[in-house]
């Protein structure tokens, strides 16, 4: 299937077998360019990229995004499965031909990404961690974690978590677009799987570019926890993106896009 979205741009759209009879839905930009792969937060799927793919193809890119296990048009498999995300990840990669990539992961996608990138770091061009926690083991980091996100927390409604104040409060109908994306997806209804328990010292031996990037107002992963983990990777870039909650490519999208642009550019040079 091919799907033509914003910009005229255009991409194939297909279901991949990752083992075990999974099959994940994934969208293809195909091209020469060096290839970006994309992964998703917990709330929502592969559809969110669409405000990212456009652009990143017009600027010479081949864009892949997909869902994860139990998300938007991919198969939940067994609940009880140990596969991690991040051999998915690998799998899928191999079946599409890729050898070495750039790495995008938002949120609970940081997390997969980040296992991904201690696992398999011969694999990535660059890696971008966006609005992530990315799962340190840590016990100092898991204290952070505890002051930071309370079990009240995550009662608290999904928009209101995901999207910062100023979005919420000027822009009703990407509220609204948003948490009709949601409720095709679902939240993380599979598990997720890690393949390594990431701790600080992992992180200090990444030897390809990083970005961390997150919004001023994210409450999940606020500019002092980025700047924390930028901190504990060596040469790494820190971009705090004004009047932005926990979804920068949803509520900035242009700023998100230039931001990432502008880091890929440099590290291809």
């Amino acid at each position: 299937m091919n799907a033509a979205l914003p910009h005229g741009r255009s991409r194939h759209e297909a279901h991949v077998d990752v083992g075990d009879g999974i099959r994940l839905w994934v969208w293809d930009t195909g091209g020469d360019g060096p290839a970006i792969v994309l992964l998703h937060a917990s709330a929502g799927s592969g559809e969110c990229w669409d405000l990212q793919w456009p652009v990143f193809a017009e600027a010479g890119y081949r864009v892949i995004g997909y869902s994860r296990r139990g998300h938007f048009g991919s198969d939940d498999g067994d609940e009880g499965a140990a596969t991690p995300a991040s051999t998915d990840l690998l799998q899928l990669v191999d079946a599409l031909g890729l050898e070495r990539f750039h790495l995008i992961g938002t949120a609970a996608g940081g997390m997969v990404a980040t296992d991904f990138a201690v696992s398999h770091p011969q694999r990535l061009l660059s890696f971008v961690i966006s609005s992530s926690i990315v799962g340190l083991v840590d016990d100092d980091y898991q204290a952070i974690m505890q002051r930071l996100l309370p079990p009240e927390f995550e009662r608290l409604p999904h928009d209101f978590r995901e999207l910062g104040p100023s979005y919420r409060a000027q822009c009703p109908e990407g509220v609204a677009r948003w948490n009709a994306m949601l409720a095709r997806s679902g939240i993380e209804r599979v598990p997720l799987r890690f393949a390594t328990y990431v701790r600080w010292a992992d992180l200090q031996h990444f030897d390809f570019p990083v970005l961390v990037l997150t919004g001023d107002a994210d409450l999940y992963a606020p500019p002092a926890n980025a700047r924390l983990i930028a901190g504990r990777i060596p040469g790494a870039r820190l971009t705090i993106l004004p009047g932005s909650g926990h979804s920068p490519w949803w509520e900035v999208p242009e700023l998100y896009n230039r931001e990432i642009l502008n880091f890929l550019g440099s590290v291809s040079r």
